[in-house]
């Protein structure tokens, strides 16, 4: 049994970004307490291959988060189609649990396994609101779940259900063009976001590597001079903040930024804050990447 449930890809990626996080600090003997004994090369470089492992290790939950996003629409868009499909069979006048019986066998592509065990608990004599609480549990869909409300509530009363079955169909329709309209409606501030995010990026960089030193350079010759003056006052400062404490706040800058512009855009696009890890990750990865890349191959 796997570890904390992970799937096996997700525990291959973990155990690769491991070994390439060893295998590198092997090579290049870099003490994780600071020592100014080592190359500041070797402490660049192996911070890099570290971002890189990280990226690793946690691509496959991307990939995790994409499909289970492209499956929640596959399913809505299916479940539609099976709507569709009851208020057929039961406007001809068949009820609804013989109708999701004769539909067990129309391909409804991410859905099959769902109609198909909802059909077996009907066969097998479990009520049709119990069956249905299942569909809509193993589903896990906010709008599925509350057309499965109104399907059940319209069976249980006994009245006119093609009629609530009709509205039913004609709601998730338009939640589907809904959803639709607003992607491409915010496609354009999606991509301003990712947008904002290369110039925040770029601007960090450009003050790290050409601002900075610039700064730097300038401290140093005025500690310089006013050791000059008067040699017995001039003391170093111990609070005295170095460049790397800097590039460092620029590499948390960058994160944060990353990160909080991940939540907004997945937010915005898709109503779901869970959708923007996606987006979020990506990101920061890119943050994570550029900044110890820049640092090897920059400075």
């Amino acid at each position: 049994m796997n570890i904390l449930n992970l799937k096996k890809p997700e525990m291959i990626a973990i155990i690769s970004a491991l070994a390439i996080v060893i295998v590198s600090f092997i090579l290049f003997k870099v003490n994780l307490i600071e020592d100014f004994t080592k190359p500041l090369l070797d402490k660049k470089m192996f911070y890099f291959i570290l971002a890189i492992s990280l990226i690793i290790g946690g691509f496959p939950f991307l990939i995790n988060l994409v499909l289970e996003s492209k499956r929640e629409t596959d399913i809505e868009e299916m479940f539609l189609e099976f709507s569709r499909d009851l208020v057929e069979g039961v406007e001809s006048g068949t009820p609804i649990s013989k109708t999701i019986l004769n539909l067990r066998t129309k391909n409804y592509g991410s859905l099959n396994l769902h109609v198909k065990k909802l059909s077996n608990q009907i066969e097998l004599g479990i009520p049709l609101k119990d069956a249905f609480d299942v569909f809509s549990r193993d589903i896990k869909s906010d709008v599925i779940g509350r057309a499965i409300t109104l399907i059940k509530e319209a069976e249980r009363s006994g009245g006119e259900i093609e009629k609530i079955l009709n509205s039913v169909a004609y709601s998730l329709n338009q939640t589907q063009v809904l959803k639709k309209e607003r992607r491409a409606a915010i496609s354009s501030l999606v991509m301003q976001g990712y947008i904002i995010f290369f110039i925040f990026l770029i601007i960090m960089l450009v003050m790290q590597f050409k601002i900075l030193p610039i700064v730097s350079e300038i401290g140093q010759i005025s500690t310089a001079d006013s050791g000059t003056i008067g040699q017995d006052d001039a003391k170093p400062n111990a609070n005295v903040v170095t460049p790397q404490q800097i590039s460092n706040s620029f590499l948390y800058l960058i994160l944060v930024q990353g990160f909080f512009i991940g939540i907004i855009v997945g937010k915005i696009s898709e109503g779901k804050i869970k959708a923007g890890l996606k987006h979020s990750f990506i990101l920061v990865a890119i943050s994570i990447v550029v900044s110890s890349g820049a640092n090897v191959f920059l400075s």
